[in-house]
């Protein structure tokens, strides 16, 4: 659908309650800050609890010299406590002391400069946090433990006309949702309940990777209250071919952002030209192979397997899908695969054709998706009936699209995106709008020069398509927990 280069709820929570499920009972779990007045400050999130475990996310904050490798050190306050599945460090634990020692990646850390990390733990007769916490030996003092407030008693980040009940307030939608699973044509949350997710799409990283910084992505979580984050690798043109290593570590950088603020990760293997997805066939495996490795332990990763599909069949992009799927099972047997199809991902309608050659010829494998592309002003009424018509059979996931013309350029068509998101949020169809960039083109969410400074929440550095898809995610989600 596009012929140029192209191409992402809520602030950290630093303080305050965490809702959390245990044995069936939404109850309060306290956020632990323990503050230094030099050295490093942390802070403790238990995102999640449930009867025997939980599930931990830190935030280390270097206020010393800068830092080539770090090693961070607590003790659990109660001897039951166990570290059983750690991420973004090297955890080590005797007695009830532990250890999370930092990766290649993260290692450096700034004067001032932040990194997430996390693990899931398991407990036996009580879940204490703990309150004092060393890095490289310096101990961050002044803990505090504020109080929990009861989840009726505190407002959500992002408003809602009639929460249900039970739902957990003040929570990303990572902790109220966890791990996601394709029920039937939905994409579903723990509680088995069809959810839509609305976010952003990155622009390629190989041009915009300024765009992604602390500030953007807080102005994401945060001021647009979005959910998802997708990260768009591109293969070619200057892409992931050129330097696997270096790309396959800016997305998983990105993937660790994402986690810290709670929102699902898309990862997007963005081929585009040429079209046949085979031709990359062995670098998806590869790529693959270790992303869904770096990953595996975490509950907000989704994969989407090939981006734009085009002049092949739809037999060849299943070929393809049925042998990258396996490589990310073998890793990460939970997560959702979304696979691309026909006709730069129109369900075949932009090579004439129709989603029945998909639904007479499923992908062999489960969790899967299918995505869908379109362009506002380029795709209207016949692309709608298509995947109004497409939804009752298949699983849809709208991982792209613009409020523009196909090739990313012209103006904002209100009425067309109206139309479609509309549409999606009745059939509750996720999406991710193109694009998270200050791009010099119509599709961009920032206007040009925006991603040179260090403001991105608001609407003064927005562009027409930047409001318009800000004012539609920050509406009331619709997660249902009972």
């Amino acid at each position: 659908m596009r012929l140029l280069p192209r191409a992402s709820r809520r602030a950290l929570i630093a303080a305050g309650a965490v809702g959390a499920l245990a044995m069936g009972v939404t109850v309060a779990l306290p956020v632990v800050n323990a503050m230094a007045a030099s050295g490093c400050s942390v802070t403790y999130t238990i995102a999640n609890q449930w009867q025997g475990g939980f599930t931990a996310n830190v935030t280390v904050k270097n206020l010393g010299d800068q830092l080539n490798g770090w090693t961070l050190g607590f003790t659990f306050p109660n001897s039951g406590q166990q570290v059983t599945q750690g991420w973004s460090a090297t955890y080590a634990q005797s007695g009830a002391n532990v250890t999370a020692a930092s990766m290649s990646y993260n290692g450096s850390l700034a004067t001032n400069a932040s990194t997430g990390i996390g693990f899931n733990g398991s407990w036996t007769s009580a879940n204490p946090v703990p309150t004092s916490f060393t890095l490289n030996g310096t101990v961050c003092t002044g803990s505090t433990t504020p109080s929990s407030p009861a989840p009726s008693s505190s407002a959500s980040p992002r408003p809602s006309a009639s929460p249900s009940p039970s739902q957990p307030v003040g929570q990303t939608p990572v902790a109220i949702n966890g791990q996601l699973r394709v029920c039937g044509v939905n994409l579903c949350n723990r509680f088995n309940r069809p959810i839509q997710l609305r976010g952003m799409s990155t622009h390629g990283l190989q041009w915009f990777a300024n765009c992604y910084n602390d500030n953007s992505l807080n102005a994401l979580a945060g001021d647009w209250q979005a959910d998802l984050l997708r990260v768009s690798m591109y293969v070619q043109e200057q892409g992931y071919e050129t330097n696997p290593a270096g790309f396959t570590n800016q997305v998983n950088n990105l993937v660790e952002e994402a986690t810290e603020r709670g929102l699902y990760a898309m990862i997007d293997f963005h081929t585009l030209t040429p079209g046949d997805p085979m031709y990359n066939l062995e670098r998806a495996k590869t790529f693959f192979a270790a992303v869904s490795a770096r990953h595996a332990a975490k509950n907000n990763v989704i994969y989407e397997i090939t981006n734009e599909p085009n002049g092949v069949s739809w037999s060849t992009i299943k070929n393809y899908a049925e042998q990258v799927i396996p490589v990310i099972r073998a890793n990460d047997p939970d997560a959702v695969v979304i696979v691309g199809t026909r006709g730069w991902s129109s369900l075949g309608v932009s090579e004439g054709g129709n989603s029945t050659e998909i639904i007479n010829n499923k992908v062999n494998a489960t969790n899967i998706m299918y995505a869908f592309h379109f362009y506002a002003a380029s795709h209207k009424d016949n692309y709608r009936a298509e995947v109004e018509r497409a939804a009752a059979a298949l699983p849809i996931f709208v991982t792209e699209f613009g409020t523009v013309t196909y090739t990313g350029g012209g103006a904002v068509d209100q009425s067309s995106s109206t139309a479609w998101l509309d549409m999606l949020d009745r059939l509750k169809i996720g999406y991710a709008n193109w694009t998270y960039s200050d791009a010099s083109e119509g599709s961009a969410a920032f206007k040009p020069g925006t991603c040179n400074g260090s403001q991105y929440a608001g609407t003064s550095v927005l562009t027409e398509s930047g409001n318009f898809m800000r004012s539609r995610i920050r509406t009331a989600d619709n997660f249902p927990t009972s």
